[in-house]
C-alpha cells in the first residue's frame, strides 16, 4: 500500500478489521487498543517514535538488528518508558552493517530473536501514534520481519518526520525556486535537527535516534504547525 493510500485510510475501521483477522494475541491487543481518531489535536495525541538498525536497506532480503522507542506527546518525552532491544537477525551481519550501528557478530549471537519481544514491543507502540524518520524503514521492515516469524503482517498509522520536512522545505523554496529547480537541502535526521536549533546527537543507534526522532517531531510543529492542528494533517 502505498503512504498516499495509508494517509486516507479509514484506520479505525482497518483496525478493527484486522483485530477480526488475526491469529495472533499479541496483534490482535495492538489492534484492539491501536489509537486512530485522526481529528484529534496534536496537542493530545500519545506519540512513541521507533527506529530500527538493520543489517541493511532492503526489507526483502534485510532484517532488523536492534529496536529503539520512546514515548513522548507535544509537552514532554517520557525517557523511563523508553524500550531498546537488541535482536538476531535472520541475515549474518555484514562488516558494512557493524561499521555504521556498532552493533557486533557476538552481540546478536547472544541476542533474542524478534518474535520473542513481540509482546513487549507491540504492547509499547499499543495506543500511540507511531512517528519514524522516513516510513519505508520501520513501516516495511515490521511487515516483513512479522510475515517471516508469524505468518501476519502489520499495519499501523505513522508520523513520517521526514516527509514533514520535505513539505516544509518545499513551501520555503518558493515558486521561483522550483522554477529554477534550486536544491531542497537535506533530509536526513542530524541536518534536520540543526535546522531547528537541536543538539547534535551521535546517530546510528536505534533508542538515540528515536529520541532524535521524537524531538525533531516538536520543533516541527512548533514551527510549522499549530498545538490544535489536527492528527489528519501529518499522518504519511
Amino acid at each position: 500500500m502505498s503512504n498516499r493510500s495509508y494517509n486516507k485510510a479509514n484506520w479505525e475501521k482497518k483496525y478493527q478489521q484486522n483485530a477480526s483477522k488475526t491469529r495472533n494475541i499479541f496483534l490482535r491487543h495492538f489492534y484492539t487498543h491501536a489509537f486512530s481518531d485522526i481529528k484529534t489535536p496534536l496537542k493530545d495525541v500519545p506519540f512513541v517514535a521507533l527506529d530500527f538498525e538493520t543489517t541493511g536497506l532492503n526489507s526483502e532480503v534485510d532484517d532488523i538488528v536492534s529496536v529503539g522507542l520512546v514515548p513522548f506527546s507535544l509537552e514532554r518525552v517520557f525517557c523511563k518508558q523508553s524500550k531498546h532491544w537488541v535482536v538476531q537477525p535472520r541475515k549474518s551481519l555484514s562488516e558494512e552493517s557493524i561499521v555504521i550501528h556498532g552493533i557486533t557478530h557476538s552481540e546478536v549471537d547472544e541476542a533474542p530473536d524478534l518474535a520473542s519481544i513481540l509482546g513487549p514491543l507491540l504492547n509499547a507502540l499499543s495506543g500511540k501514534i507511531v512517528v519514524v524518520h522516513y516510513a519505508a524503514i520501520e513501516r516495511h521492515f515490521l511487515n516483513n520481519a512479522l510475515l517471516a516469524r508469524i505468518s501476519e503482517g502489520i499495519e499501523f498509522a505513522l508520523v513520517d518526520t521526514m516527509e514533514i520536512e520535505r513539505k516544509a522545505l518545499h513551501a520555503r523554496q518558493g515558486l521561483l525556486g522550483r522554477l529554477f529547480k534550486s536544491k531542497l537541502g537535506s533530509v536526513r535526521l542530524n541536518d534536520c535537527r540543526k535546522r531547528y536549533s537541536l543538539p547534535a546527537y551521535h546517530n546510528h543507534n536505534a533508542l538515540i535516534d528515536a529520541l532524535a526522532t521524537a524531538e525533531l517531531l516538536m520543533a516541527q510543529i512548533q514551527y510549522h504547525y499549530r498545538s490544535d492542528t489536527t492528527l489528519s494533517e501529518i499522518l504519511s
